[in-house]
């Protein structure tokens, strides 16, 4: 399976379906005289620029290494990563920024227009659409071990959310009357808070993943188990860890006898490189330092 053609296939069926989705909501908001699903039509467009933002880096991040880039270019993938953190940030500073608006001009006295059922329609249609592509999106982020997929699978489920705001808010002033016009905008800023959350976690990972943050503690207890499973292996220290992408890359030392001949030690180092593999995955960076068994006891990290 070639891993980035199959990031591809991912994002060009969430491309066309935005694509399709951001035409009928700008239709249905205009028709309809829906403020709330022309915002959301909005938020469709920022789904449909994130989908290309992934096809982009992640054709740059399958590049091998080169004289530049030692490691690869797995952080590109990162960065878009990053990138669609930040569109769904600013996605949800505009949900939030545009129903704070219609709520004060509502306290203000201000007459609200009711929408209509093709708008309602939309926004229905909308949420099924999107939480089905979160689903496989989510699904493939997770068998392909994609950042890019994974946060763009949470910018799908965003639009669900947003359109389940616009629904409430729509279907409240169809069915309720003029008098409840204003579900629309205190909908829109709840949704808004929660696009937030979300955004802040996926930040916090591509953050930490671009600063040079270490694997979890649990997964570095898990590779020094490897490490020492191995026999004529003791004391490993100085573990180094970090995500390039979706690639890991691991640094450790390890003693062995003094005495040991050196392609034994080469071979001990090989086998501890292959089940380190075999637990990350074939593009794995390992490097593996040997050294003589002292008597002083060394530290684990």
């Amino acid at each position: 399976m070639n891993r980035e053609h199959e990031i591809y296939k991912v994002t060009l069926v969430g491309s066309a379906c935005n694509a399709a989705l951001l035409v009928f909501k700008f239709v249905a908001g205009i028709v309809g005289h829906s403020s709330a699903m022309i915002a959301d039509a909005v938020h469709s467009l920022s789904d449909f620029v994130t989908d290309l933002l992934v096809l982009v880096f992640v054709k740059i991040s399958a590049k091998p290494q080169d004289k530049t880039h030692d490691y690869g270019h797995g952080k590109y993938e990162t960065m878009a990563s990053f990138l669609i953190a930040l569109a769904l940030m600013l996605a949800a500073g505009g949900i939030i920024f545009a129903g704070a608006t219609k709520l004060v001009a509502w306290w203000g006295g201000a007459q609200l227009e009711a929408p209509g059922w093709l708008a309602l329609w939309a926004a229905l249609l909308s949420i099924v659409v999107k939480e089905l592509l979160y689903q496989f999106t989510a699904y493939r982020g997770r068998s392909l071990d994609s950042p890019a997929l994974t946060a763009n699978a949470w910018h799908h489920r965003s639009d669900a959310l947003s359109s389940i705001g616009a629904a409430i808010g729509i279907g409240g002033a169809i069915l309720l009357g003029q008098r409840w016009v204003v579900l629309d905008p205190l909908a829109s800023i709840v949704v808004g808070l929660m696009l937030v959350s979300v955004a802040l976690k996926l930040l916090n990972v591509s953050m930490g993943e671009l600063t040079e943050r270490s694997l979890p503690e649990a997964t570095e207890r898990e590779i020094m188990e490897i490490v020492c499973s191995l026999p004529d292996v003791c004391q490993p220290h100085n573990l180094r860890t970090r995500r390039i992408g979706y690639r890991t890359a691991i640094e450790v030392h390890v003693r062995m006898d003094g005495s040991t001949p050196l392609d034994e030690a080469h071979r001990q180092a090989t086998a501890i490189e292959h089940k380190l593999k075999e637990r990350f995955g074939s593009h794995t960076h390992v490097t593996v330092h040997m050294e003589p068994i002292k008597n002083e006891t060394a530290d684990r990290y």
